[in-house]
């Protein structure tokens, strides 16, 4: 089953897309949890905010039940077995930043001690991607997760808003940083007004179409170690871009610096086409 386009009729008025995207996050989840390790486990998570601007909130988390039983070892980042043959590919673009010490927030913790979150796979949605507001909550959280070592994947098949939540999050990487800055590969205006990438982003980039980003942020803690001001650091990103009626790409789920998984996302929305009685 290739890629459908949930958000405009003919297929919009007959099936509401968020309880497809609902279903499509379960069978991530249970995907992973059949070829995560001991110790490993995902779930779903649905949030339905309080107003209606705010949209719903669909993603898969992998958590880490006990890390000190837990030692990853460079052996984990071997192909997967369940996937022969599969490695993780050469990231599509990586891209300096400096992570500061200038942290302001308040952390609730839990004595007994529960799962680490390791990976998040956010599913946009149409709200994610309209105003200024909810798309800089939704930058700021993936921001988050990559600056505290969690790998993300976002995957973005909303074809009713333009905006892209991949490009705003590597802007706010590069922002801060000359290096990131200067390497970031940017998105220029072409001459019939619509956004065109530059000669130097990387093949099969475009800005108008639906597209998945995987990303993993690597910190030389050996500067942190130094107490210098900031550590510095780098973000390597996997970025495809495809289109109503293409297939999804596989990307790589990092959980940690060490542990890789392949996110089998054409698989499981396929899975969920069947169980939604879609297509074919």
């Amino acid at each position: 089953m290739l890629l459908l386009d949930h958000f405009r009729p003919p297929l919009s008025t007959r099936r509401h897309w968020h309880s497809f995207h609902n279903a499509w996050a379960t069978y991530l989840a249970s995907d992973l949890n059949q070829r995560l390790p001991e110790g490993f486990f995902a779930e779903p998570n649905v949030q339905f905010g309080t107003e209606v601007q705010f949209g719903i909130e669909i993603d898969v988390a992998a958590f880490e039940e006990n890390s000190e039983a837990l030692t990853l070892t460079p052996s984990l980042a071997s192909p997967d077995a369940s996937v022969p043959g599969w490695q993780p590919p050469t990231p599509t673009q990586t891209i300096a930043f400096e992570s500061s010490d200038a942290i302001v927030e308040v952390s609730i913790l839990g004595s007994e001690g529960g799962p680490n979150l390791r990976a998040a796979i956010e599913l946009a949605s149409p709200a994610n991607k309209d105003r200024l507001q909810q798309r800089n909550a939704f930058v700021s959280k993936c921001e988050t997760y990559l600056r505290e070592g969690i790998g993300l994947v976002i995957v973005d098949v909303v074809t009713t808003r333009q905006a892209n939540l991949h490009q705003e999050l590597l802007e706010r990487f590069a922002g801060g940083s000359a290096v990131g800055s200067a390497n970031l590969q940017r998105i220029a205006p072409s001459s019939q007004g619509s956004e065109q990438p530059h000669a130097d982003q990387p093949p099969g980039f475009r800005l108008d179409g639906s597209y998945v980003g995987g990303y993993r942020s690597v910190i030389d803690c050996s500067s942190a170690e130094r107490s210098q001001p900031s550590a510095a650091g780098s973000l390597q990103i996997w970025y495809e871009c495809f289109g109503v009626g293409e297939a999804l790409p596989t990307l790589p789920l990092w959980l940690g610096q060490q542990l890789c998984l392949p996110l089998l996302l054409q698989e499981a929305y396929a899975q969920t086409c069947r169980s939604q009685r879609l297509g074919n």
